[in-house]
């Protein structure tokens, strides 16, 4: 166990899972001043300060933590069911910087061992580079065209669900001009009037949804076949299936059914 001077919230994942202690019908961060589960020799034990200030101890480990009637593991996106919103956010933040641990061993310049320096910088010791967490940063657009708004369905959704379009940055682009080529690439279809809407931190693992909302500017649906399996506009009175509440894209529609 490790020993500490103070109570923590203690953010412990196998993978995506997070462990959880059960209260009665509910469940929370296990705080304590020692890990509520013994520490795998050799894993490292994170101290991770979240954007509100809460100070956090956090560690991966390599299997599966056995169900008790104190503590059970649950998906990180599930969790979002069960935790307040900061601790669910705080979560997400752990989950990102375990895992850009766990990717970054090595340094990519000459092989050498990474040496830990700060929360979220690595140093080579041999040729001095500078490592720090990659986040990859993706747009959504909602499109609207008079009374309605384009949904489609991506063949990568695990669901019956529609969503917004959705497309990663590329280099040397902006975000309006992602903004417009992939609803470009995705439906055929032109837009304008491109604005921001808002963001959210999307740690599957390591990611950043923009949102804006665009226009209808032209064009004919003609679907990506590869990306897509469906996309239509809709009116508020015939939607299909949305995505959980958890994501912007939910957010970005509810948003736009309240304006209707």
């Amino acid at each position: 166990m490790i020993n500490t001077e103070t109570n923590y919230r203690w953010f412990i994942f196998y993978q995506d899972q997070l462990l959880l202690e059960k209260n009665a019908n509910a469940f929370s961060i296990p705080t304590g001043k020692n890990a509520p589960v013994t520490t795998p020799e050799g894993i490292t034990v994170h101290t991770i300060t979240t954007t509100t200030g809460m100070v956090c101890k956090a560690f991966y480990t390599d299997s599966p933590i056995a169900e008790t009637p104190e503590y059970v593991q649950i998906g990180l996106r599930a969790s979002y069911d069960y935790l307040s919103p900061e601790h669910y956010q705080a979560a997400g933040k752990v989950h990102e910087i375990l895992y850009w641990e766990r990717s970054n061993r090595f340094c990519p310049t000459c092989g050498t061992p990474l040496v830990q320096k700060e929360p979220i910088m690595k140093k080579c010791p041999n040729c001095g580079r500078e490592i720090y967490p990659v986040i990859s940063t993706a747009i959504l657009v909602l499109v609207r065209k008079e009374d309605s708004l384009l949904l489609v369905h991506a063949r990568n959704f695990k669901g019956t669900f529609n969503s917004l379009v959705a497309g990663f940055l590329e280099t040397g682009e902006t975000l309006e001009e992602c903004v417009a080529r992939e609803v470009k690439e995705e439906t055929g279809l032109d837009v304008k009037n491109i604005r921001y809407f808002g963001s959210q931190p999307w740690p599957y693992p390591s990611g950043l949804m923009v949102g804006f909302i665009a226009d209808y500017a032209g064009g004919d649906i003609h679907l990506q076949d590869d990306e897509l399996s469906s996309g239509n506009f809709y009116t508020r009175d015939h939607l299909p299936e949305l995505p959980r509440k958890l994501s912007l894209a939910r957010k970005m529609i509810d948003w736009w059914i309240a304006q209707q």
